[in-house]
């Protein structure tokens, strides 16, 4: 019986917790074919601060998804994010001992595994080493040096660091959700797959994805990552400065923001005011508008800014470094009525909302296409492009004459690696990622 390549991503946000089952249809776009959604009650600004509450968020939103689909969830790829999160820029070479053999993947691996024993801070850890341009000999530049000859390889990386401890908490949180971790991403590199075209990337481009609890920037020039970074604010934080602002409760907090929320204060008039209704028999609140829009515009602002100054210590400024596509927004932030129209007046930088719908399939429900949806999307599609097989028919047809479609066996796993194997850029990836998941897990078996 043909397997179909099912696979699960599990965006664990500080505001909700998404997962997503999909698979590739005919035409190459993505199929969703389940989705859980639960809130998030046990992360604060991207890191898990509360493992039972973790645990029961997953359970909630995995169960909802298998439900909504039909399929039993076997392992997951799970997004990282938080504030924790550091990148830096590296540069590495090896000797070749013969020159006049071409350059294959044994040689990629050893550069990257070289870099991968880089001394970090104390309780940092590696999450993704990401090669740029190679050059050979020290001045032939190519993005592809397989096939090549030469005596010295040398490349840039764009280096993803975190902290050990938050990463094996998510792994925990994972394992004691009955699931098995299949993969890492960085979370705005799974957005970044989902919301922004290749012609994007070659041009240059600044991927900011406002989450609940932090606002993560991806910048793409010619085809390549060239820098990441993690502001440890979000969307929460605007609701806080409107509940203390305003006098009111959280959850009216939210509300206010979602429905009547503005980035650009200008927009509303001095008489524009909005009811709220009052705890417990009280008299109803009024709140102006105005009033709301200058509260959040005054930390959009805020957020924005630094997310800027991260983008000017890139070096935009440099011609060869220059973002022709501009900004991209995406996230739950990205929906705030006119916070493109500010992030342009503070930039100076086109700029347009990103949504998911150009990789989904035209029958996907229209609310997959918001942008809140993107890491999860990202995810998903990363999965698929690491070949992982992430769930199950919960009843499978079974026909006498053949077995009943079973999780991968080593055979299976054997099979994909010799395919894979035939694409030398995954290959690398496969290799390390698989090198990386099996380091969690075996730490996560030895404390037990």
């Amino acid at each position: 019986m043909e397997k179909e390549n099912i696979a699960v991503g599990l965006d664990i946000g500080t505001t909700k917790i998404v997962a997503m089952i999909g698979k590739k249809n005919e035409y190459g776009k993505l199929e969703i074919i389940g989705v859980g959604k639960a809130k998030s009650l046990g992360v604060a600004r991207g890191v898990v601060n509360n493992i039972t509450q973790t645990i029961q968020s997953i359970q909630q939103a995995v169960a909802e998804a298998e439900n909504d689909s039909g399929y039993k969830i076997n392992d997951v790829v799970v997004g990282i994010a938080g504030q924790h999160i550091r990148s830096i820029q590296h540069s590495d070479y090896i000797s070749r001992p013969n020159a006049e053999e071409v350059i294959n993947e044994d040689d990629i691996e050893l550069l990257i595994n070289q870099v991968h024993k880089l001394t970090m801070h104390p309780g940092e850890e590696i999450i993704h080493v990401l090669p740029q341009e190679y050059k050979i000999n020290g001045y032939e530049t190519t993005d592809q040096p397989i096939g090549m000859y030469g005596s010295r390889l040398e490349s840039n990386f764009h280096v993803v660091v975190g902290q050990a401890s938050s990463i094996r908490n998510v792994a925990r949180c994972i394992k004691s959700a009955g699931l098995d971790l299949s993969g890492l991403t960085l979370e705005p590199l799974a957005s970044s797959d989902a919301v922004l075209s290749q012609e994007e990337k070659e041009a240059g481009v600044a991927l900011i994805d406002i989450g609940g609890g932090t606002t993560d920037l991806a910048i793409f020039k010619d085809g390549i990552i060239r820098h990441t970074a993690v502001i440890p604010f979000g969307g929460n934080v605007i609701t806080e400065d409107i509940k203390e602002g305003c006098s009111i409760i959280e959850k009216q907090a939210e509300l206010l923001k979602i429905k009547f929320g503005s980035a650009w204060p200008g927009e509303n008039k001095d008489n524009e005011i909005v009811s709220i209704p009052g705890l417990r028999g009280r008299d109803p609140k009024e709140i102006s508008l105005k009033n709301l829009s200058k509260i959040i515009h005054a930390r959009v602002v805020e957020i924005i800014e630094q997310v800027f100054n991260e983008i000017k210590a890139y070096g935009y400024d440099d011609p060869k470094k220059k973002l022709i596509a501009g900004i991209v927004l995406t996230g739950g932030g990205a929906e705030l009525k006119h916070i493109k129209q500010l992030v342009e007046y503070i930039t100076g930088m086109d700029t347009r909302i990103g949504f998911p719908n150009e990789h989904l399939a035209g029958n996907s429900p229209e609310d997959l296409s918001s942008p809140i949806y993107s890491t999860a999307v990202g995810l998903v599609m990363n999965s698929i492009e690491n070949n992982t097989r992430s769930a199950t028919p919960e009843v499978p047809e079974i026909k006498t004459e053949e077995p009943v479609f079973e999780p991968s066996t080593s055979e299976d796993i054997k099979e994909e690696e010799e395919i894979i194997s035939e694409k030398p850029k995954k290959s690398e990836r496969k290799t390390f990622f698989e090198k990386y998941i099996e380091k969690i897990k075996n730490f996560l078996e030895n404390a037990e």
